[in-house]
């Protein structure tokens, strides 16, 4: 039997990197997908990637930063595949630069994508949840721990879904939904190559040295396994786990490494 046998799984930004390899994951061990992301064409390749496994996906073409878009999703998912009982909101990039050069709407675009998008998502689901009594994954960061300089939008997202994660595993629990926090560290995905305005750079390289990124298939499997276990929090790859507990035992020597990047104008590379 499958971790996902009967369970229907709604994933947002399912068009590339860790969503789209858990959609297949998902599928793998026996779930049903709706798949969600701005790109119709490559949700289409995910759906097919689905199909041939045997198991149903509905593509809905959906932007996590438009009111109503996510209440449409979750009804389309509803009416073709019969309920819902996981969301997975996976949608965000990363704006980076340092606080002098950005501007006030270069945050306001990362934190409508990255937090606003994960609040449409659990509202959007949440009466559908309920009655599965299902699970809500939220996608974090290891930058949710370790902020850094040149990378402030984002961290500051990432907190901010942390701490979204926290309370609302708590006022959920009495209806039977639990929240799992997946806080991946380098993952490979486009996340690397997308500009501070949303858009992919396809020639952009990847600043984050081969050897040092989890491929999304392994990062996927590790995170499926945390949602049908409805664990806690999942944190994905081994120098991600380390970043993790240094914050949480020795922020005084996580203090001490971000200060030696102090004055440099290339920004560290943001985590998946």
């Amino acid at each position: 039997m499958g971790r996902f046998d009967g369970k229907v799984v709604l994933v947002t930004g399912a068009s590339s990197g860790i969503g789209a390899a858990l959609a297949v994951e998902v599928a793998r061990e026996g779930g049903d997908l709706a798949l969600l992301a701005r790109r119709a064409d490559r949700l289409a390749e995910v759906g097919e990637r689905v199909r041939a496994l045997g198991r149903r996906a509905v593509a809905l073409a959906c932007d996590v930063t438009r009111d109503g878009d996510l209440e449409s999703a979750v009804a389309a998912c509803r009416e073709r595949l019969g309920r819902l009982d996981v969301a997975v909101a996976n949608a965000g990039f990363g704006v980076s630069g340092r606080f002098e050069e950005l501007a006030l709407d270069d945050y306001r675009r990362q934190l409508e994508t990255n937090v606003l998008g994960v609040l449409r998502t659990a509202y959007a689901a949440l009466a559908d949840l309920k009655r599965s009594r299902g699970t809500l994954a939220v996608v974090g960061s290891v930058a949710g721990y370790l902020p850094g300089p040149g990378s402030s939008p984002y961290a500051a997202s990432k907190f901010a879904v942390r701490a979204l994660a926290e309370s609302l595993r708590i006022e959920l629990r009495p209806h039977g939904i639990a929240v799992v926090l997946v806080s991946p560290g380098f993952v490979d995905s486009e996340i690397r190559r997308v500009d501070n305005l949303g858009q992919l750079r396809d020639d952009a390289p990847d600043p984050v040295p081969r050897w040092l990124r989890m491929p999304a298939e392994v990062a996927a499997r590790k995170i499926a396994r945390a949602i049908a276990a409805r664990r806690r929090e999942c944190v994905v790859t081994a120098h991600g786990r380390l970043a993790v507990m240094l914050a949480r035992h020795a922020p005084w020597l996580v203090r001490a490494a971000a200060a030696r990047y102090r004055g440099q104008r290339k920004p560290p590379a943001n985590p998946a």
